[in-house]
């Protein structure tokens, strides 16, 4: 598949970038630097970035190929970073680490068989952004949690958050067996 100029140097493509370059500094913030305040920025700019990319796209009309495979691409890696970092730090317990760490890895052998068997790769869904969008949001309050004067109300909306997420991104993995399931008994048809 070889991509354009025009597909590669969009706004959200650029917007998407600014996330992946975050996932460094943010581990070298917080685990480095033991930064937090700035380590917050960092999320929030990654939540803020997550959230406009796909709007923008579709707004300026500059929806990709490269911008759909990267974007949650980028968000698995922020989520593991900042799991990893916020369990590093005891600002998380580490069974959240673990249950997100297996449906990952879950999904990825989910991800390689379908694309084996279909050649296509999962379309992201409206409840995988819900779940990606709680759990961006739920990091930075966990992280603010811990730093500031804002503690007792940054915990709950952060834990509020994380809650969400994590059941979301379950039922999320579900949803994409199901689609695998189902399009397989649809091509063996």
């Amino acid at each position: 598949m070889e991509l354009s100029r025009k597909e590669i140097l969009t706004i959200p493509n650029g917007l998407t970038l600014i996330r992946a370059f975050g996932v460094p500094i943010f581990l070298w913030l917080l685990l480095g630097e033991n930064l937090k305040g700035w380590s917050f920025l960092v999320l929030a700019i990654g939540a803020w970035t997550d959230y406009f990319d796909g709007k923008v796209a579709r707004w300026l009309h500059q929806e990709s190929k490269l911008g759909a495979a990267m974007d949650p691409t980028i968000d698995r890696f922020y989520i593991a970073a900042t799991v990893i970092g916020l369990a590093l730090k005891h600002d998380i317990p580490w069974w959240m680490l673990i249950i997100l760490a297996l449906r990952d890895l879950y999904m990825l052998v989910l991800l390689a068989q379908y694309r084996r068997r279909s050649g296509k790769v999962f379309l992201v869904t409206f409840l995988g952004k819900a779940a990606t969008f709680n759990l961006l949001y739920a990091f930075p309050f966990l992280l603010l949690s811990s730093k500031s004067n804002w503690g007792e109300f940054a915990h709950s909306f952060g834990w509020g958050f994380a809650i969400w997420g994590i059941g979301l991104y379950l039922l999320a993995a579900l949803d994409y067996s199901r689609i695998a399931v189902t399009d397989k008994r649809r091509t063996n048809v």
